[in-house]
């Protein structure tokens, strides 16, 4: 057969710079096979296209929801569709987990093509669009699941659905021997019981630095964890979550723990805002959000981590959906955010006097913290 691969967020979005596992799986298994496989684009199933593309199937696969794709390729009969960006759609409570569908596991389980996007990477570096330091994900390193799965059940999260951390797949099933480095996809491997422990293990044997790209579990923490993370080849910037203010206790506890072992690492917490589990939306919820943001970034400001903001959808219906860019333009590059209160990075935006009339003890409390002010005695 003739094979296409559509990767949804490759086209769709302008600094998307990460290879589709699923599809580079389907790559590889269907090559092994004997067919031939070429990373597609829209343009080439266009009815309207000069020199239309023939192709015995299609697979297209999105993460995010808002990558846009044209609705004609969706009902061409040799398309197959799948992703968490098809399942997870807008304005639902919960992600649709139990309708995504899954690789068969002779495929998911199959060693990824890593050589998919190989055309196109050499075509960018060709015509000089991009350096090849900007393809670092799809050249340097293997990437895969060794646990699926986080038993936390957050009402935001796509893997609602799933109560237990599971083992998924070993080193060798997509470790590629002639790659520097390894990205791990794991949703919450410290939740993974006594396996955690095995899988560094593994990791530190294969000599290759590593990272997990969705971040770690602080709340998890524990002496034994942090030890063992401080004494790995770890790839890049620990990456955690604060994105329940509730945790606060928990979070500030464990980044003591973090900083016992590693003094001189500046972790990185995801800042999730903008989300309302009770589906109200209102004014007092949107003060309550910025509140709890600023309150949040106080306490890593303390102990010098990074915050990184991810805004859920409905922050363009807030009142002040201007602050809320301001916001992230601050805290999301670290460059500003060590050396600039939130005052002094937007003093020229005129955007935020609304605000600013609107919400004055938030402006009087917060709007001066700055980055490592307040100095605490580990």
């Amino acid at each position: 057969m003739y094979i296409g691969m559509i990767d949804v967020e490759l086209i769709s979005r302008k600094h998307h710079n990460f290879p589709n596992l699923a599809l580079m799986k389907l790559s590889g298994y269907y090559k092994a096979l004997g067919h031939k496989v070429k990373l597609i684009s829209f343009e080439e199933l266009s009815p309207s296209a000069l020199f239309q593309s023939k192709y015995d199937k299609v697979f297209v696969s999105k993460v995010f929801t808002d990558s846009h794709i044209p609705k004609f390729i969706l009902k061409l009969p040799f398309v197959e569709y799948g992703g968490s960006g098809f399942f997870y759609e807008k304005g639902q409570k919960e992600p649709e987990y139990s309708k995504t569908p899954r690789l068969p596991d002779e495929i998911e389980h199959h060693f990824p093509d890593y050589h998919l996007y190989d055309e196109w990477i050499k075509n960018e570096i060709r015509f000089k669009r991009r350096q090849r330091k900007y393809f670092k994900n799809y050249l340097d390193y293997s990437i895969g699941f060794t646990t699926r799965g986080c038993f936390r059940q957050c009402s935001f999260c796509f893997n609602r659905g799933v109560k237990t951390v599971t083992l998924h797949s070993p080193l060798s099933e997509f470790v590629d021997e002639k790659r520097k480095k390894i990205i791990l996809l794991d949703d919450n491997v410290f939740g993974s019981g006594k396996y955690w422990e095995i899988i560094f293990k593994q990791l530190q044997e294969t000599k290759k630095p590593f990272c997990y790209n969705q971040g770690l579990d602080i709340r998890l923490l524990t002496e034994k964890k942090a030890k063992i993370l401080s004494e790995s080849k770890y790839d890049g910037d620990y990456i955690f979550a604060f994105d329940n203010y509730e945790d606060k206790e928990i979070i500030e506890e464990k980044i003591k723990l973090f900083k016992k072992y590693m003094p001189n690492k500046i972790p990185k917490f995801y800042i999730f805002c903008a989300f309302d589990k009770n589906n109200k939306y209102d004014d007092k919820f949107w003060e309550n959000d910025l509140v709890e943001i600023f309150e949040r970034l106080n306490i890593l400001m303390k102990y010098e981590c990074l915050p990184y903001i991810m805004k859920f959808e409905k922050w363009r219906k807030s009142p002040f959906p201007s602050f809320y860019m301001a916001l992230s333009g601050w805290c999301n590059v670290p460059a500003i955010f060590k050396k600039m209160s939130f005052m002094q990075a937007s003093k020229n935006n005129k955007s935020l006097l609304r605000f600013k009339m609107n919400f004055p003890n938030i402006i009087k409390k917060y709007f001066h913290l700055k980055y490592g002010l307040i100095k605490i005695k580990l």
